[in-house]
């Protein structure tokens, strides 16, 4: 008869003896497995922290490097009253550092036109006509060289007129309004008001047609030799004027570009006066922005020592047996990196006058991190007074020693970047590390076809013994019973 498991003929715990044999074979290779897999994680994480460390950092110095604010020079206005400041102040980097006195005295203005009061041939009400034929107006500004026509309907009305003008698409900052003066001889004013300031910029408009009609709200004829509705003089397009140090000064706009060089200033208010009714100056001042670039090299250092200290923390080796390695324990590119790096950071910039990070109050502490000292040793002067004296004595200095193709930044920067590109050694490396990974895969399927066989190997070995030993237990009991029965 068939035998349908091991050990159901002989008795023997056979299946037992070929799960044992299975497992002994395959513990080890399993568990090589099992180690290189898992030390390939732990080296895939490892270079995934420290490539995602320096792309952090790369950015960082990037930012440094390419940034014009290291030579930034800040304009400081400071008003007489904290109530309204007249004027508001910016600096070029090329600015050149100095104090002055500004005073506001005039605003700059576009011009405004009205039409004349109903007696004298204007409008009495805003439903009025405007004129009993179709014709076109033009508006413009001579200087500026901008304009805009607008047609008007045969009985058109001047509330129908002024929003039309307001409605052009082409409409370069003329607005119309009309003003009831609640007297007959007043009556409703169409008023126009131009956005366009400076001297010599007053508002015309221009009668196309030369319609009699249209000439109460033109300023001239189609020929602009007529004068029809006059400027008020106090109602021209005027220059805003400011006086520095005592000079007069003016501008076609409320801003000042390059009166003082590489400098400009907007006013948004007169300034006020003292009691004898002259203006009260402000105070401008351009300097250094000192701290805004003392903020710049000060997340310099914290970017590095970020940098620094997870490295040290991925290559370090545990201490006892209780202390994990750190996932690139001994690597050679992470500690060639580090040791880089450190290079870079010591070494001298010829292109600045302060040579080394050194003389810009930093230094490199026990743990090899990045430090800006609060005190001196061997009669040095501390980190603080180094840094404070590089911002005060060579502000444009410390530009230099950070930009340019030498410049410290600029270096990191190269050194980083052919770690963390797209090819670069970091992500290659990364990708043989899950190259090898993929690897450990085929291994696992390869070994698990092995135990497949073997175990064919091992049913097929043992079923035969099965047999054997219940053959020969078969003829036993057919002895016994033989020697039996003779008794």
């Amino acid at each position: 008869m068939a035998i349908q498991s091991l050990g159901v003929g002989s008795g023997l715990a056979l299946d037992d003896l070929v799960t044992q044999l299975l497992d002994a074979e395959r513990a080890p290779k399993q568990a090589r497995l099992d180690a290189r897999e898992e030390q390939i994680e732990s080296v895939l994480s490892g270079i995934g922290q420290l490539k995602s460390k320096m792309d952090d950092f790369k950015n960082s110095v990037n930012e440094l490097r390419t940034d014009t604010k290291l030579k930034g020079r800040e304009a400081l206005p400071t008003h007489p009253s904290d109530a309204f400041e007249p004027f508001t102040a910016e600096a070029s980097n090329s600015a050149v550092a100095g104090d002055y006195k500004i005073a506001i005295t005039q605003l700059a203005s576009g011009s405004r036109v009205e039409t004349e009061d109903a007696v004298n041939g204007g409008f009495a009400s805003s439903s009025d006509v405007v004129s009993a034929s179709a014709g076109s107006l033009t508006f413009k500004v001579d200087s500026a060289g901008e304009s805009f026509s607008i047609n008007v309907t045969a009985g058109m009305t001047l509330q129908q007129l002024r929003n039309k003008i307001n409605n052009s698409e082409s409409n370069f900052g003329v607005n119309a309004s009309i003003i009831s003066t609640g007297t007959a001889d007043g009556g409703a004013k169409l008023v126009f008001s131009s956005t366009v300031s400076g001297i010599g910029n007053d508002l015309k408009i221009v009668n196309d047609n030369d319609i009699a009609d249209l000439n109460r709200v033109s300023t001239t004829d189609s020929l602009e030799a007529a004068t029809h509705l006059a400027i008020d003089p106090a109602n021209v397009a005027k220059n805003a004027r400011a006086t520095i140090d005592g000079i007069v000064t003016e501008s076609q706009t409320n801003k000042f570009e390059n009166v003082i060089e590489n400098v400009s200033f907007e006013a948004s208010e007169l300034s006020s006066l003292d009691a004898l009714g002259e203006p009260v100056s402000s105070r401008l001042e351009i300097g250094y922005d000192k701290e805004a670039v003392e903020k710049k090299i000060r997340d310099f250092v914290e970017n590095y020592n970020s940098l620094n200290s997870e490295i040290t923390k991925l290559t370090k080796y545990g201490l006892s047996e209780l202390e994990d390695d750190g996932a690139l324990a001994g690597d050679f590119m992470a500690r060639n990196i580090q040791s880089t790096l450190s290079s870079i950071m010591s070494s001298a910039v010829s292109e600045s006058a302060l040579g080394t990070i050194f003389q810009l109050g930093i230094s490199f502490n026990d743990e090899g991190n990045l430090e800006i000292s609060d005190s001196g040793e061997f009669g040095l002067k501390s980190g603080e007074d180094r840094l404070t004296a590089a911002l005060e004595d060579n502000f444009d200095e410390i530009s230099n020693l950070f930009t340019g193709d030498n410049g410290i930044a600029s270096r990191l920067y190269d050194f980083s970047y052919e770690y963390t590109t797209f090819g670069g050694l970091l992500r290659t490396r990364e990708q043989a590390f899950k190259d090898q990974k993929e690897s450990i895969l085929d291994q696992r399927e390869r070994l698990e076809l092995q135990m497949l066989g073997y175990e064919d190997l091992l049913r097929s070995k043992y079923q035969n013994l099965d047999k054997t030993v219940a053959q020969l237990n078969q003829t036993g009991n057919a002895l016994m019973a033989s020697l039996g029965s003779v008794g």
